[in-house]
């Protein structure tokens, strides 16, 4: 009875039982041991960063079937031991809405920005961020790196980042600057920070894997997965119309891939991207015939889209461009030593 009434009392609280929810939430694969799956088929899938139950539910049969050693057998009987252990069903939207209390934001170091996001970066979905050059996509990268790692509001603790770079754009010394700004210690913000460089569009796919293996194998650790430019190896290697179907499909399976890191180990992905001009749109009367680069594949795949533009001197502009939760207003903020900060007026 006691058990039971702690178990109450932890639901009328506003913070949700915790170590309940993470159970459910990282199922280790190992597990389905369990439903009579053997050890050697779970490596198998691990080799491929698949690492917990929902992982397979989010696997298609075809996909799994392409895992080598895997037959259309044992995928059937993967699938269903997945199926005993998850409820595959519907809930009520009250029932989300207590999962949703475990989505957190991470702040971007300017109040109004923020406010425009409503918090902040927010976990279990994928925030673009796009703009020309010098617009701050790289600078807001930077920042989040830091200001992810700081105890936040609603009891956020603050954790590490994964930063996967394809420009070549990323530098250890900004990170120290920003965190001067914060007080905290150069050396401890540099080392919660994981970093990678992807060559190539497949390279960029496989480091994803590794990302998933990390997230997993330190459940709960990691806050913040950053892409300092989702696009820029797509536009290198595909080029063309005649690729442009296989660039789309690759880019989808890469979008779908992030979205379910994202919602499987409940962390933030933040991404940048570039724009591009159309150079058909001279005709049509468009005030700006700019437009991000990717196509309603990634329009369709990115939870919020901000849109950034330069302002006077060190000033930028955020305008949300598409959200499902926040309205479209346009936030004002600075580019200074410490990062991005509050515009002074």
């Amino acid at each position: 009875m006691s058990k039971m009434k702690a178990t109450e009392d932890q639901v009328v609280e506003e913070i949700p039982g915790l170590q309940d929810d993470e159970e459910s939430f990282f199922q280790d694969i190992d597990l389905l041991q369990k439903h009579g799956i053997n050890m050697a088929d779970i490596k198998k899938m691990k080799a491929v960063g698949i690492c917990t139950v929902k992982g397979i539910q989010m696997t298609t049969r075809k996909a799994l079937c392409n895992i080598k050693g895997l037959s259309e057998a044992k995928v059937e009987k993967i699938k269903e031991a997945a199926g005993k252990m998850l409820n595959v069903g519907f809930q009520t939207a009250f029932e989300y809405s207590a999962k949703r209390k475990q989505v957190f934001h991470i702040t971007t170091g300017s109040q109004e920005f923020d406010k425009l996001l409503g918090g902040g970066i927010e976990s279990m979905a994928i925030t673009e961020a796009f703009g020309e050059f010098r617009t701050g996509k790289t600078q807001l990268s930077h920042t989040l790196c830091v200001t992810a790692q700081l105890p936040g509001e609603d009891g956020y603790s603050g954790g590490k980042v994964i930063f996967i770079d394809t420009e070549n754009t990323f530098r250890p010394d900004r990170l120290r600057d920003i965190a001067d700004r914060f007080n905290v210690d150069h050396d401890a913000v540099l080392d919660n920070v994981l970093y990678a460089r992807a060559y190539t569009s497949e390279h960029q796919m496989e480091l994803l894997d590794f990302v998933a293996a990390k997230f997993h194998e330190e459940g709960g650790v990691f806050k913040l997965l950053i892409i300092d430019s989702i696009m820029a190896l797509f536009r290198v290697d595909f080029s063309g119309r005649g690729e442009l179907a296989e660039r789309q499909q690759k880019l989808a399976q890469m979008l779908s891939r992030l979205q379910k890191i994202s919602e499987e180990y409940n962390v933030a992905v933040f991404v940048t991207n570039q724009m591009t001009a159309d150079p058909g749109a001279g005709m049509t009367f468009q005030a700006d015939p700019k437009k991000p680069i990717g196509g309603h594949i990634l329009a369709h795949a990115s939870t919020t889209r901000i849109s950034l533009r330069k302002g006077r001197g060190e000033m930028r502009i955020a305008k949300i461009f598409d959200s499902p939760d926040m309205p479209e207003n346009e936030a004002t903020f600075a580019i200074s030593a410490g990062g991005v900060t509050d515009a002074k007026e």
